[in-house]
């Protein structure tokens, strides 16, 4: 009988992965990390308590509580309070597409260009109000878009791992435009040192053609100077020889 290909078992999640699993994906950073990722592995290496996340409210943490074998908590009020879900929107009379929000948002919910009207995708907004602090002319407001619900019954796993999929995607744009543009600023760089070079080559093949033409001209002087010399020794040699002798 033929063999049966091997099939490879994908490897078993770390504890930071099904902790991440659980978290709601908003990354909005009120738990005190820049993401849910850094949330998560500060909770697998225990220097993080799992009520720091006001998005995943107290739903979020009997989940982590219940993954974790650790008793439920009340969700720390200095990281903010489980609330509906908002939805950010701009009034776009206002916005001057200064692009700060678009900047902010970690999903990539907010579409526009440079001094161009901005818009937000309600159905990909996070709700992080990530946007809001950097808006200059202050256009933008949080709406509650979903009534009384809050935590993780204003929210879905679907949404999630939505919102999961675009924060991923968007972390790798940014990671490959960083990447392609340092090497455009390298290659410029390198550019602009062979050109400074091939300058300073020049400037030194100048300072050595000016040093060969003045070796000739002082050497053209020296043999002027000894012909010189040499014609007012031979004139008083003469002059010598035809003056006669004092009697």
């Amino acid at each position: 009988m033929p063999l049966k290909p091997a099939v490879s078992k994908p490897a078993p999640k770390s504890l930071a992965d099904r902790i991440e699993d659980i978290l709601p994906q908003t990354q909005c950073t009120k738990c005190g990390y820049p993401a849910c990722r850094p949330y998560a592995e500060a909770i697998a290496s225990g220097t993080a308590d799992i009520n720091q996340c006001p998005p995943g409210g107290a739903e979020g943490i009997y989940r982590l509580a219940q993954l974790l074998g650790q008793p439920a908590i009340p969700l720390n009020p200095v990281n903010g309070l489980e609330r509906p879900r908002p939805v950010a929107v701009i009034d776009e009379a206002l916005c001057i597409g200064c692009t700060l929000c678009i900047q902010a948002c970690p999903v990539d919910a907010i579409v526009g260009a440079a001094k161009q009207m901005h818009t937000v995708l309600p159905e990909q907004c996070t709700g992080c109000d990530l946007c809001v602090a950097p808006c200059p002319v202050d256009c933008i407001a949080m709406v509650n878009v979903t009534g009384a619900r809050t935590g993780w019954n204003a929210w879905s796993q679907a949404q999630a791992d939505a919102a999961r999929a675009r924060h991923d995607f968007r972390a790798n744009r940014l990671q490959r435009e960083k990447a392609e543009n340092d090497a455009r600023l390298a290659a410029k760089a390198s550019a602009k040192l062979k050109s400074v070079e091939a300058e300073l080559s020049v400037t030194e093949q100048e300072k050595a053609e000016q040093a060969r033409k003045k070796a000739i001209i002082q050497a053209a002087i020296a043999r002027a100077q000894k012909k010189k010399e040499e014609m007012a020794a031979a004139i008083n040699t003469d002059n010598a020889r035809s003056t006669p002798p004092k009697n």
